[in-house]
């Protein structure tokens, strides 16, 4: 039996019905959006604790309240200044910032470290505005709502074609928040920051000038990839929609110089003091990688990568790739200790494998191991106990042959793990961002000699100070450099 007309008519009615005609805040235009404003902001507060959850709140209070008074100055001069804007500094090493419906908006110090005044830090979170006061998260949520309920239409007509559409909405916010909302909302998200950039006082062209060291930091992290034999990392939409010598970029920057004040200013030295003694790389929360070694001075742990290895930290596990990727070891933080590391290996692992699980201890402290096959994939797991917490140790490979090769580093790895010494404590503390006066004379390369940064040092000092790939410091010139 096929459905009649009038029922297709009546499906399409309430399609339209399911969305709403608001005009937008930016543009004055009609836009069909699919929630309130109440709504809007009702979302954002729900995934602000997401993100909270995710990553940590930076354990600054001083930063925090400077950052959140920059980004009130732009909100109080943007398109939607009635909304409560909550400004966060996030504890991660990532080079990002993204915006949540409904003004939650976030900023890592992994980017807070390569931007060197207080109008560039504007720049970010002005952009970042832009996005909540044009409402993208909202039109990006509208169309996947709107296609998706077309596809629930069509599957009446077309039996089994609707049945990816409930995902599709549910992945559709995570992706923006990773990759931007696509050239165009990224594009007029840039005109609004500079717009709020000019009305707050600052020189629009900081906008330009944070595209040019962020791709900075883009090209050199496409040469440490190549040593490192990684695939670049891919930044959220401000910093990869368009270069920083882009036409249209300039355009709406040169729109918004066009009501910029006369005696706009960068308040660079009011940003450096307040980046002063700023966390630069891994937090104490999150564990500290030294070379090869990783040490958990509140988790009181430590333990030995293979050397070569890349170590990558995450806020709830520590992952290790070898050269050729073709095999890793990964440190995850389980539950509460509970029974023996046996039962909680069978627990994790929910009995889908068969093979036998072996008692050991582990630098005195109780553990399980067991190696299996997931998927075709072999895999080495250990549970360990320490401080009443199970911890999770997978050693795996791409094959059975790469498993063979790299199974001694994979036992190595797990073997050494053991309560951190007061020793190592020491060697737990993370690398600070100072501020210096550059002497004359002074040159990167003489700084990097003595820099914890590791061979790429001279390259990462150019980054930080905004002189990549070849300048070099003038007598007097307040230098970011890292202890």
């Amino acid at each position: 039996m096929k459905p009649s007309f009038d029922l297709r008519l009546s499906i399409i009615g309430f399609a339209l019905w399911l969305t709403a005609c608001a005009t937008n805040p930016v543009t004055g235009h009609p836009n069909l959006v699919v929630m309130s404003e109440a709504q809007e902001i009702s979302m954002g507060r729900s995934l602000d604790a997401d993100v909270r959850k995710q990553y940590h709140v930076y354990d600054s209070p001083d930063l925090q309240e400077y950052v959140n008074q920059v980004g009130q100055k732009l909100a109080r001069n943007s398109h939607r200044p009635n909304i409560s804007y909550h400004f966060t500094v996030l504890d991660s090493t990532e080079v990002n910032a993204f915006a949540l419906p409904g003004g939650y908006i976030y900023i890592t110090r992994g980017i807070i470290a390569y931007l060197n005044s207080e109008a560039e830090l504007g720049a970010v979170l002005g952009h970042e505005t832009g996005h909540v006061t044009a409402r993208h998260s909202v039109q990006q949520i509208t169309a996947a709502t709107t296609a998706n309920v077309i596809v629930q239409i069509t599957s009446v007509f077309v039996p089994g074609i609707g049945t990816a559409a409930g995902s599709s909405l549910t992945n559709l916010l995570g992706n923006v928040l990773l990759s931007g909302y696509g050239r165009e909302h990224e594009l007029e998200a840039d005109h609004l920051g500079a717009e709020y950039l000019a009305r707050t006082g600052y020189d629009p062209q900081a906008m330009v000038k944070v595209l040019t060291v962020l791709k900075n930091q883009e090209l050199f992290d496409a040469e440490v990839a190549k040593q490192e034999g990684r695939e670049p990392r891919a930044y959220h939409g401000l910093f990869a929609t368009h270069p920083d010598n882009d036409t249209r970029l300039q355009q709406v920057v040169g729109e918004a110089q066009s009501i910029a004040r006369p005696n706009s200013v960068d308040n660079r030295e009011a940003f450096l003091q307040h980046v002063n003694n700023m966390v630069f790389g891994d937090s104490p929360q999150q564990g500290v990688a030294r070379k090869n070694h990783f040490y958990h001075s509140e988790l009181g742990l430590s333990l030995q990568f293979p050397e070569g290895w890349r170590i990558h930290n995450l806020a709830d596990r520590v992952q290790a790739q070898n050269p050729t990727n073709d095999a890793g070891i990964e440190l995850r933080l389980g539950d509460k200790a509970a029974g023996s590391p046996e039962d909680y290996l069978r627990k994790v692992l929910q009995f889908r494998f068969g093979a036998e699980i072996q008692s050991l201890s582990i630098n005195g402290l109780p553990a399980a191991t067991v190696e299996i096959f997931n998927q075709g994939k072999p895999a080495k797991v250990t549970a360990i106990y320490l401080n009443n917490r199970a911890f999770l140790i997978v050693g795996s490979a791409t094959s059975k042959a790469a498993f063979d090769r790299y199974h001694e580093n994979i036992n190595a790895t797990t073997m050494s793990f053991h309560a951190i010494t007061e020793s190592e404590r020491k060697l737990a503390k993370p690398l600070m961002m100072k501020i210096i006066s550059a002497k004359a004379g002074v040159t990167y390369a003489e700084l990097a000699r003595t820099s914890p940064l590791g061979k790429n040092a001279e390259s990462y000092l150019r980054l930080l100070n905004a002189q990549y790939p070849s300048g070099e410091p003038v007598r007097g010139q307040a230098l970011k450099i890292i202890e």
